[in-house]
């Protein structure tokens, strides 16, 4: 009799309540051995990051430069400017509120020094071989070059070399995830800093909760505008792709929902098989928006520079680094980490807290994501409209 699968999800639920509950009578040679796999672990992902950087924009990048003209372009960038938006949303909702509601938890994890206290009995060090913005660009001019080359090896090598980034995320990173977190968890309840931190989790949550179906509510408002559409009747049609997409937590994987919805929605058959899967990879608005919310509030809490002037490039960065996110759960923070590091300073536990907090939520990310799709459709097939009646 074959046991159940557990999803990312609930592993992770189940990392952190256990990481707790052994913080209470681990002995500490024993929360050293799980510091010393974090420490590892936290190593080999700094080296793999700028790999999987450019396995991953350099074949985004090319794919969407295959053939479909203005029409690509339209979509594309009405989803970057919509994920944008969401992160400057979110930017600006969290500058607001989270200096009053967390306020406690501000102050109780001002003075926490994540690398102080407890140690790893030894550590392995793995030196990126290049720098993020070094990765970066690297992904772009791979990527823009191959657009234009007739021939298929190298473009076909990078297919592949995504195919291995994709098998290495899926089939170690991700099932090493829960241990990482475990760890992490561990050690802040070994060293008394368990409470603050999920007071801080529990607040959050409910904040980007309350951001997302606001966000939805806009994004339809605008493409009910443009449409001429009733967008609560709009959004009330996408409802079924919202929550098939809360069980698959993958865009991907929710496509054929989305765009049997987005047909109900009247965007026409042609037009709603080009937008829909597009979109489930280049549109990621409520992802960059709980993300930005998720970074905004630990690097307040830890009295890091929250200024619009570094989370602006943070959040325009983000929305081109989102085209990169896998189809797997948790693909989104795991493509933000090395932008989390590089332009935010987020150490290896600071990640691991982002890896925590985003997942926790990553089905409702991904729901709003899709359910966002719908509007981008909508509008896109107004604007298809119009240029056919002209």
């Amino acid at each position: 009799m074959k046991l159940p699968k557990i999803g990312l999800l609930p592993k992770v639920l189940i990392a952190i309540a256990l990481g707790i509950g052994c913080s209470f009578f681990f002995p500490v040679w024993l929360v050293r051995c799980f510091l010393t796999f974090n420490s590892i672990f936290s190593n080999f992902l700094g080296l793999f990051i700028p790999f999987l950087i450019i396995g991953l924009i350099a074949p985004g990048i090319i794919e969407l430069g295959k053939g479909a003209g203005k029409l690509l372009a339209i979509t594309v960038g009405i989803a970057y400017f919509s994920t944008i938006l969401a992160g400057f949303f979110s930017y600006g909702i969290c500058s607001w509120t989270y200096p009053h509601v967390l306020g406690d938890s501000v102050s109780a994890l001002g003075n926490i020094d994540m690398s102080g206290g407890l140690t790893p009995f030894f550590t392995i060090e793995m030196p990126a071989v290049m720098s993020v913005t070094s990765a970066l660009v690297i992904a772009f001019l791979i990527g823009l070059t191959l657009i234009n080359v007739e021939g298929h090896t190298f473009r076909d090598f990078m297919m592949d070399f995504r195919d291995g980034i994709y098998r290495v995320i899926s089939k170690l990173i991700i099932p090493c995830l829960p241990l990482f977190i475990f760890g992490i968890f561990l050690q802040m309840g070994a060293e008394g800093k368990i409470a603050p931190v999920l007071g801080m989790f529990i607040k959050i949550i409910l904040i980007i909760f309350a951001m997302h179906v606001t966000f939805l509510v806009f994004q339809f408002c605008i493409a009910g505008a443009v449409a001429r559409k009733n967008p609560f009747k709009a959004l009330w049609t996408m409802l079924p792709a919202y929550v098939t997409a809360l069980g698959t937590q993958s865009s991907a994987a929710t496509i054929p929902v989305t765009l049997a919805q987005a047909k109900k929605n009247g965007v026409r058959d042609e037009v709603a098989e080009f937008v829909i899967p597009l979109c489930a990879t280049v549109h990621l608005s409520c992802s960059i928006l709980k993300i930005t919310a998720c970074a905004f509030a630990i690097s307040l809490s830890m009295g890091m520079d929250v200024s619009l002037a570094t989370y602006a490039g943070f959040i325009m960065m983000l929305g081109i680094t989102m085209v990169a996110a896998p189809g797997v759960p948790g693909g989104a923070i795991m493509a933000a980490l090395g932008l989390l590091s590089s332009m935010l300073g987020f150490d290896a536990n600071l990640q691991g807290l982002m890896i925590a907090l985003y997942i926790a939520m990553d089905s409702f990310g991904t729901a709003g994501n899709v359910t966002g799709d719908g509007a981008i459709a909508l509008i896109v097939n107004k604007i298809k409209l119009n240029k056919k009646d002209e």
